[in-house]
């Protein structure tokens, strides 16, 4: 039978131990079960307190060694739990700060994936390609009654949301973009609502798995207005002194996973549905993670 490529760690005690912690939303399940199963076949014995309600109370779970290990996006961490008033475009960057920002806090970041479950832009692929628009700069390019937009009401008041998107854009509301363009809407109504035409650009998750399901295109945010949101396994430094070997494999995981990947596994939960952990064991044997028999 194949075997995966996440190894025992050489050496590692029998009664080595980490608790996995995540959120309760579906990415983060994912995510959690991910690591759940990464560090399993590491040979850790693993207490899995994935799906916990809200971020503080996760993040407050790894900060105070209740948890070893959790999947945080940057720049939650930097806007949300470290204090500052605007994230960081720049993804390596973002990575860099809140790593740094983390380790006064008793946290390690690891190495980050490539997927990033930021903000974004997104039209029907259909009308995409009938309107000639990749981008957000082509937004400009489209007259007035095309203009129209569907957002949350917190990326519509956020002071890196909607307003100032636009302005970077060269799409000023109330000028080029007329106060009647603009339709407030519930977060998971946006998709529906872009899909069947009633505006013709959503405010969207980079990752969520509706985009997949109603052929969405995500617009390329040409000028980098968005901050960084990359997932990277944050570990309690002082099970990481314990076990050093641990960052290498959580991070074997991180280096599979980019916004594409997860939205499809993401779609299966959300849409197919299917169980995360399921959905999770599946995408590491398919990748040679770990063994079908873990």
């Amino acid at each position: 039978m194949a075997t995966g490529s996440i190894e025992r760690i050489e050496d590692l005690p029998e009664d080595a131990s980490v608790t996995v912690t995540s959120k309760n939303f579906t990415e983060q399940l994912i995510l959690g079960k991910m690591a759940v199963l990464a560090s399993k076949a590491a040979g850790f014995e693993v207490t899995d307190l994935s799906n916990v309600p809200g971020s503080l109370p996760a993040r407050d779970l790894l900060r105070s060694g209740q948890a070893d290990v959790m999947w945080e996006y940057t720049g939650t961490a930097w806007l949300t739990y470290l204090g500052n008033e605007l994230g960081i475009p720049d993804q390596q960057e973002q990575w860099q700060a809140v790593y740094d920002a983390d380790q006064a806090n008793g946290l390690t970041w690891g190495a980050p994936a490539e997927l990033n479950n930021t903000y974004a832009m997104a039209m029907s692929r259909d009308r995409a390609e009938e309107l000639g628009v990749t981008s957000i700069s082509d937004l400009a390019n489209l007259p007035v009654e095309e203009l129209t937009f569907c957002v949350d009401a917190e990326f519509n008041s956020r002071q890196d949301g909607f307003n100032p998107m636009l302005a970077l854009y060269g799409l000023n509301r109330g000028t080029v973009v007329p106060e009647q363009n603009v339709g407030i809407y519930d977060t998971g109504a946006i998709y529906g609502a872009v899909d069947q035409g009633e505006c013709t650009v959503g405010e969207v998750f980079a990752t969520d798995g509706r985009i997949d399901a109603l052929d969405l295109l995500v617009l390329e945010d040409d000028r980098s207005f968005f901050p960084a949101y990359n997932a990277a396994p944050v570990i309690y430094t002082e099970t990481l002194q314990k076990y050093p070997e641990l960052e290498a494999v959580l991070e074997q995981v991180a280096a599979q996973l980019n916004d594409e990947t997860m939205r499809s596994l993401n779609l299966r939960v959300d849409v197919q549905g299917e169980e995360p952990e399921q959905v999770a064991f599946d995408w590491m044997v398919a990748e040679g993670l770990v063994s079908p028999a873990e």
